[in-house]
């Protein structure tokens, strides 16, 4: 296995890596409220950086989001091109494709993902939640689903059934939006359905796809959010001094400092690996958990880290460590905390090995 990028994925990183550092300023996010930026959206989707991602695969995905995570920049980047143009692209019919897909790459069409947070694939059919969306035969979709980050910027939504069934609906079928606050600014509502049209986006095998898929992308986007962390914390440590020696020096915070990057380099080589091999057409859905274990529970220790090692400043909440706190600790829980993940990944060793001959 090579994850060396191409020149074409090294080249978009680059570019988001200019446009997310020009943009999302700390003063833009602080501006920006719990909403997204209009136009560091604009800017990403005119350089053509969404559009592209079809054509970098999910490992140039990650490169991106890496980026974006290092800013903490409040874009709805990883869900639109994981629950819309990626899916899409895997598992949409020709026609859904030729409709979809360009809307998406130019930004007028945004998609997040309604999929259970907890259980993934492993819940379906174990488990009846009354708030469980339930889709008709007529494909018309009746449930809640209480949080959906990024659900406020969307146009489209991505949703998961209870059966384990993908569903496109437009937001504009689904009125009854609201307002959900959560610590990290992804524009996040709660989700109810009566009786809302959808199309179904792929076959039985479609939901896991996307749910690794998800995985493993936001596993890069925590790679992200814990680097820049550390980043925050170096500079902090270098400059802050105590006894007239600057706080890098002393041993107790090299140490720290160097457990974050570990757990930092431990996320990203298994984020790269799984997106790696989804790109090559090999399996994937075991390397996707590893991802979202390690992005779980080495992002919680760096994120603690990049705060602890500020001192009484990590504790503004106003300071920009603290925004990668929030997010850290968000990223930790979604699609699955690390125990949840871990079971997970032990049911499904365990089934692989039950059908092998």
């Amino acid at each position: 296995m090579d994850f060396t990028p191409t020149e074409e994925q090294a080249a978009a990183r680059d570019l988001a890596a200019r446009i997310f550092g020009d943009l999302a300023t700390p003063e833009r996010l602080t501006a920006a409220g719990t909403g997204s930026d209009p136009e560091l959206w604009k800017a990403l989707c005119g350089a053509g950086l969404v559009g592209a991602v079809e054509e970098l695969g999910l490992l140039g995905l990650v490169l991106l989001l890496e980026e974006q995570g290092r800013t903490t920049a409040q874009v709805p980047f990883a869900s639109t091109c994981v629950y819309g143009l990626l899916a899409v692209a895997a598992h949409g019919t020709p026609e859904q494709r030729e409709r979809l897909l360009p809307g998406i790459g130019d930004g007028s069409v945004v998609v997040c993902g309604a999929l259970p947070a907890q259980g993934g694939v492993r819940a379906v059919g174990k488990t009846r939640d009354v708030r469980a969306v339930r889709a008709s035969a007529q494909g018309e979709l009746t449930g809640v689903v209480p949080v959906v980050p990024w659900l406020r910027d969307a146009t489209h939504v991505l949703v998961a059934d209870r059966q384990g069934e993908l569903w496109l609906t437009a937001v504009a079928d689904a009125p009854h939006i609201e307002a959900v606050e959560l610590t990290a600014p992804w524009a996040a509502g709660r989700l109810t359905l009566d009786g809302a049209a959808a199309e179904r986006l792929g076959g039985p095998e479609a939901h896991a796809d996307v749910l690794a898929t998800a995985r493993t992308a936001f596993a890069g986007l925590q790679a992200g959010v814990a680097a820049g962390s550390l980043a925050r914390a170096v500079a902090h440590t270098g400059t802050r001094e105590q006894f007239g020696r600057p706080l890098a020096t002393r041993q107790a915070v090299q140490l720290r400092a160097a457990d974050a990057y570990m757990d930092i380099e431990a996320i990203r080589v298994t984020a790269y690996e799984a997106a790696w091999r989804r790109d090559a057409g090999l399996p994937y859905g075991t390397h996707a958990l590893t991802a979202a274990w390690w992005a779980s529970e080495a992002g919680r220790r760096v994120v603690d880290t990049g705060q602890h090692l500020h001192g009484g400043a990590g504790a503004d909440l106003d300071h920009p460590v603290h925004r990668h706190f929030l997010w850290g600790r968000q990223l930790d829980a979604y699609l699955g905390c690390g125990a949840e993940v871990l079971q997970e990944l032990g049911e499904l060793i365990v089934s692989e090995e039950e059908v092998r001959p």
